[in-house]
């Protein structure tokens, strides 16, 4: 059978879709570039906002003309069903939590273009009030340790050096087994070979009783100094109503306590404008906050209130406003990101190409898993030393030393 596959939304998710397709190939199917060639397609949806599940619904519609659709990822559980039809087949919730009870351990990489990474943990300790994606994904399930070790070894052995560890909330990993994720990270980078670990992101609830021992667990050489930690307000009210279980400044004393023991690093966060009931007094705290931490990375999203969650329903502020302060918030984090790049003009960095790049170029990945662009072609996953000459909107550019 000739296989479609694409994938939308968070590392996790394409990262589940990715050894999906694997354990296909498997039984000896065929991976194809085009929809129109495939016997099946198969699409791994995200949810997360309004726009982005009209856009898979819309897709997943455009590929049922074409072939079979089997539809993973976030979408199956909160369509009741609805999506099912002779030519589109979903993936159910219970099938989805049989991934981290069994069904992914031991996939063979049989297409390394479509693994993205490995999933460690499905579901969430939290309830956030706006946040549809743990509804999907359920209560927190932890694959074991060995499991995960195994599946980097692979890997590894298949020549992918970027090991990438996701979840919807790495910090949460092992709550419900009795270990944590410092744990799993001194257990992946005790695996022999010359690669480099990336964390996913962590949200602050489960990350600040577990900082010390991930600082030291992150100071091995073989993962990148790169947290991704989503704040989402500056205010405590506003936190307070999303039921968030932290307050901003649990996230001041991460960032500190990040930055202090990895001054050179890269830090991401995310953040929600236009959330019911924000004015104009939490919009300035959350303005403040990032002028404070200064983040390199900025995700910003406008509140999207999305069925079956408590937030359904609840009036937000005008598009007009919203706009705004999604206007400003970018102008802020544009202004940071652009010091922050041009600071590190003429330093030479010690990088990995991880992936191609337009034009005849590479990207290639500093210790703090900062985007170096390089003119030329040189292999993937090779190390290389690299002078920065000049750096764009979110990126660096850089030309071989050696």
């Amino acid at each position: 059978m000739k296989i479609y596959f694409e994938s939308y939304g968070c590392t996790l998710n394409r990262a589940e879709a990715g050894l999906y397709v694997n354990r296909m190939l498997e039984q000896d199917n065929e991976l194809v570039s085009r929809p129109e060639e495939a016997d099946l397609s198969i699409i791994g949806t995200c949810v997360v906002i309004k726009h982005t599940e009209d856009r898979m619904m819309k897709r997943i519609q455009e590929l049922s003309s074409l072939s079979k659709v089997r539809v993973t990822g976030c979408l199956p559980p909160i369509s009741g069903g609805t999506l099912e039809s002779e030519n589109i087949e979903i993936i159910k919730p219970r099938e989805i939590r049989s991934f981290y009870q069994g069904y992914l351990d031991d996939v063979e990489i049989r297409e390394p273009s479509v693994f993205e990474g490995i999933p460690i943990n499905q579901g969430c300790t939290g309830s956030c009030n706006y946040c549809i994606s743990h509804m999907a994904r359920g209560k927190l399930v932890s694959r074991p340790v060995q499991k995960i070790v195994s599946q980097a070894m692979m890997q590894i052995e298949r020549g992918i050096m970027e090991v990438r560890i996701s979840s919807l909330d790495t910090a949460a990993y092992g709550r419900d087994l009795g270990i944590r994720l410092p744990e799993l990270v001194d257990a992946i980078t005790g695996i022999q070979g010359d690669f480099r670990l990336r964390i996913g992101m962590m949200e602050p609830r489960n990350t600040t009783d577990i900082m010390d021992h991930l600082m030291r667990s992150m100071r091995s050489e073989k993962v990148f100094k790169f947290l991704h930690v989503p704040v989402q307000s500056g205010d405590d009210r506003i936190l307070d109503l999303m039921n968030r279980e932290y307050h901003a400044h649990e996230f001041r004393h991460i960032s500190e306590t990040f930055h202090r023991n990895f001054p050179d690093s890269t830090l991401s966060t995310d953040i929600i404008t236009g959330y019911h009931d924000e004015d104009e007094d939490s919009h300035e705290l959350t303005m403040k906050l990032l002028q404070e931490v200064r983040p390199e990375i900025v995700n910003i999203t406008r509140f999207s209130p999305r069925p079956y969650t408590p937030d359904f329903g609840s009036a937000v502020p005008p598009s007009n406003t919203v706009k705004r302060r999604a206007r400003e918030l970018t102008d802020l984090h544009h202004e940071i990101i652009q010091e922050r790049l041009a600071s590190l003009h003429g330093r030479v960095e010690k990088a990995m190409v991880t992936e191609k790049g337009r034009n005849s170029t590479v990207v290639a990945r500093d210790d703090a898993y900062r985007p170096i662009v390089i003119k030329g072609e040189y292999p993937i996953y090779s190390k290389i030393s690299v002078e920065i000459v000049d750096s764009g909107p979110t990126y660096l550019a850089g030309k071989i030393i050696s």
